[in-house]
């Protein structure tokens, strides 16, 4: 099991042992884990399986909020975003609910499983409905702090795991953090969850302004506008190119700027392989990361 989701695993289940109101829904993925921890023998009336139906899913959890409940929600991203979309939109969105909707897999984290598990569009279709908070932590501290403060809300966040981490926590993480200072003219790059790690190695010898982010949206506008070291942003998502680039555009609206958007290629990527092999193949390790903020660098001068 990776650390993020061991992490919320684990948290998850001592959040249900402090607080009567949460409740947690599976579709089969994670409720060995409950059960093998003691947690469904401690709370078999809040760790509820619906076993495959992720349709379903969603909206048992929808009708748990409407009781009172604070529901967390957990599955393979294409299981929890991409199949009950419909449900999301409507039975929590439309309807005014709250709940933590945890996912794991990330865009190709199990990308021996096929296409059918991989959902590097998850962010983006989020992204589209109203009122989401979106979290992309890249440590495991980052994950139980997001988790602890979203579980004790009322509102609709999405926390997305993922087997690549940082090699530190970033604390405070709401916003855009400063990591690297270049100097003034420098290329300012934004680092999303996991790709900091990438990002600080590809960067580290350019002279380049690096912040960092565990929550896409809201989007830190003033953050950018305040830590904008040039004119050139390089935006580093791990997940589909470009899901923040017209965040980045709306924040910068009134300053003449070029933006590259790095992420996963919108194309159908019709190789198995690790997820290490799937970052090389999108150029979001570091080598392929350094190519890019290079080339963008020197073409404008």
């Amino acid at each position: 099991m990776s650390a993020m989701r061991d992490r919320f695993m684990r948290v998850t289940g001592a959040l249900l042992d402090e607080r009567p109101d949460l409740a947690v829904v599976l579709a089969d993925i994670g409720y060995g884990y409950f059960q093998d921890a003691g947690v469904v023998a401690r709370h078999p009336r809040r760790v509820l399986n619906v076993g495959i139906r992720e349709q379903l899913l969603v909206g048992f959890a929808a009708g748990l909020a409407m009781e009172g409940f604070r529901p967390i929600v957990h599955s393979y991203a294409p299981f929890l975003v991409e199949r009950p979309f419909e449900q999301v939109k409507l039975d929590f969105g439309h309807q005014g609910l709250g709940a933590v909707f945890v996912s794991v897999g990330a865009s190709y984290d199990a990308a021996a499983a096929g296409r059918t598990h991989q959902a590097p569009e998850d962010v983006a279709l989020m992204s589209t409905l109203p009122g989401w908070r979106v979290h992309v932590p890249g440590h495991p501290d980052e994950v139980e702090a997001i988790l602890r403060s979203t579980a004790v809300g009322t509102g609709l966040d999405y926390i997305r795991l993922a087997e690549s981490v940082n090699p530190e926590a970033v604390p405070d993480g709401n916003g855009l953090t400063p990591i690297r200072r270049g100097s003034t003219g420098a290329v300012t790059v934004i680092a999303v969850g996991p790709s900091l790690g990438p990002v600080l190695e590809a960067t580290a010898d350019l002279d380049a302004t690096v912040l960092y982010t565990s929550t896409v949206r809201p989007f830190d506008a003033g953050g950018l506008r305040r830590f904008l070291a040039a004119p050139a942003v390089v935006l580093v998502e791990p997940y589909l190119a470009g899901t923040s680039s017209a965040e980045v555009s709306a924040a910068l609206k009134d300053s003449p700027h070029r933006l590259l958007a790095l992420g996963v290629a919108r194309r159908e990527h019709r190789h198995y392989g690790s997820r290490l092999e799937h970052d090389r193949a999108h150029g979001l390790d570091a080598a392929g990361i350094r190519g890019s903020v290079a080339d963008f660098v020197a073409s404008g001068v």
